[in-house]
């Protein structure tokens, strides 16, 4: 009976022991489960914070946050501040390229590529794309690696080539022609040693084609540039598209490699080179998000024909099923009143008659005001302004009142005779003011006689400098 009881009792702890083994081994399994992202700033920063972002196409795709931990090291006997965070991220997450940010403004990130491994990388937050530096990861060690080799030779290649655009006596053909076979050499080594590594598509396209000889004159350089600037590129492959590779290809494409100083023909580049790129990629979906992508880019430059092009010559080529005409209107509005546009039309009542905004034309120059009678700044600006004006012939103004009723309007503008005068009721909602994008008071807008919008100071004094040169 003891001995039966003894061995119930060691099957009980056996039994008891398989469950704690299992449970180990499942704890083990989930703990290997899933990857970690740990950078290190080898600087401080006033921010605590970091944002970890996928890159889809030209998109940033929120995946997780987190805090800087503060940390030091000693470096020379001198303590240096610093910081650390980590990620952690499921067996599930997409291979792709991502974004590490911590602050808003300037360079800001850090740009890894995960492919199902832990990420380990140190860098100087002030210069991240140059600091960087990759402990973990064999993607991104050998990407960097090949991006310092290959920029070796790209650069030695290069400075034959310029040097003989410099100097057309010189003669370094051998010279250039060795120094191109250590570059294809180079690329060709890492490409053998990555066919299998998700990296290989990026140090396929990396570089571009190169001629076998060297070029004799700055014309056929540019022109072979251009030409070949996407020969090595595959805007098909979905490890490009869903990277910053393919957009910072376009933005040097189309914003650097064709550039000229005279305004007229720089905006004929863009339009040739838009059609380049647009040219090149065949997933309509793909092509959409570049289309916007650009807009954007040409918005931080407001370069208003080139958003034209985009939007008329370009995005209405899309497949109807996917355009958006909101996105359109608000675009078209978004820019109806910048400097260069046709002043957006509107009519108004005055002393009985009907006056609309582009039939007038009893003066060289327009000055289109919006004002408020609700607005402390409107009140001491404006009667100086019409002050300011007093005895000016040449330039007639419209003030467009945008008020929640008239009361305080129909007295105030008595004070303000050979003005024309515009009740813009519903005040921030009023139709001509949202046209206009005005959210602030007071707002000037300078025309031709044409009704062209030629300047749009701010303040008030920028105002008077702007109508003295007129």
């Amino acid at each position: 009976m003891a001995c039966l009881l003894i061995g119930i009792s060691l099957i009980k702890i056996s039994l008891k022991m398989k469950k704690i083994y299992l449970f180990l081994l499942l704890f083990s399994t989930f703990s290997y489960a899933q990857f970690s992202i740990n950078g290190t700033l080898t600087k401080a920063l006033n921010s605590d914070w970091v944002i970890l972002y996928k890159i889809e196409s030209t998109q940033q795709v929120f995946i997780a946050d987190t805090t800087i931990k503060k940390d030091s090291l000693l470096i020379d006997g001198k303590k240096v501040a610093t910081g650390t965070f980590s990620f952690t991220l499921p067996t599930t997450a997409k291979s792709g390229v991502y974004r590490a940010t911590y602050k808003l403004k300037g360079a800001g990130f850090v740009d890894f590529i995960f492919h199902k491994e832990n990420v380990n990388f140190s860098f100087n937050p002030e210069a991240p794309e140059t600091t960087v530096l990759f402990s973990s990861s064999k993607n991104n060690v050998i990407y960097r690696q090949y991006l310092e080799a290959i920029s070796l030779k790209q650069q030695k290649l290069d400075s034959i080539q310029i040097a003989v655009l410099r100097n057309k006596t010189l003669v370094l053909d051998a010279e250039y022609k060795k120094a191109y076979n250590e570059m294809i050499a180079v690329q060709n080594k890492f490409l053998a040693h990555t066919k299998e590594l998700y990296v290989y598509p990026f140090i396929k396209a990396t570089l571009r084609k190169i001629p076998l000889e060297i070029i004799k004159t700055p014309q056929e350089y540019m022109s072979n540039v251009t030409t070949a600037f996407f020969d090595t590129i595959d805007f098909s492959n979905k490890t490009l598209i869903n990277s910053t590779f393919l957009t910072n290809k376009i933005i040097e494409y189309v914003f650097y490699i064709n550039y000229s100083d005279d305004k007229t023909q720089q905006n004929n580049l863009f339009k040739r080179s838009i059609d380049v790129v647009l040219s090149k990629i065949k997933d309509p979906e793909y092509k959409k998000d570049i289309i916007v992508f650009l807009i954007s880019k040409f918005e931080s430059i407001n370069n208003l024909e080139s958003i034209d092009y985009l939007l008329e010559d370009q995005y209405k080529k899309l497949p109807k099923s996917i355009q958006n005409q909101e996105f359109v209107v608000q675009k078209k509005n978004l820019f109806a009143a910048e400097v260069g546009r046709i002043a957006p039309d509107f009519s108004w009542i005055e002393n009985g008659k009907t006056l609309q905004l582009s039939t007038l034309n009893s003066a060289e120059n327009y000055l289109l005001v919006f004002w408020s009678t609700e607005c402390s700044h409107c009140l001491t600006e404006i009667p100086q302004l019409y002050v300011h004006l007093q005895g000016n012939k040449q330039l007639k103004v419209i003030a467009f009142a945008m008020e929640k009723n008239d009361s305080k309007w129909k007295k105030m503008k008595t004070d303000l005779p050979n003005w024309h005068h515009v009740l813009g009721l519903k005040k921030w909602q009023n139709e001509t003011a949202r046209i206009y994008n005005i959210n602030a008071t007071p707002n000037y807008f300078v025309l031709d006689k044409n009704k062209e919008i030629i300047g749009k100071p701010v303040l008030l004094e920028d105002l008077k400098t702007f109508l003295e040169v007129l």
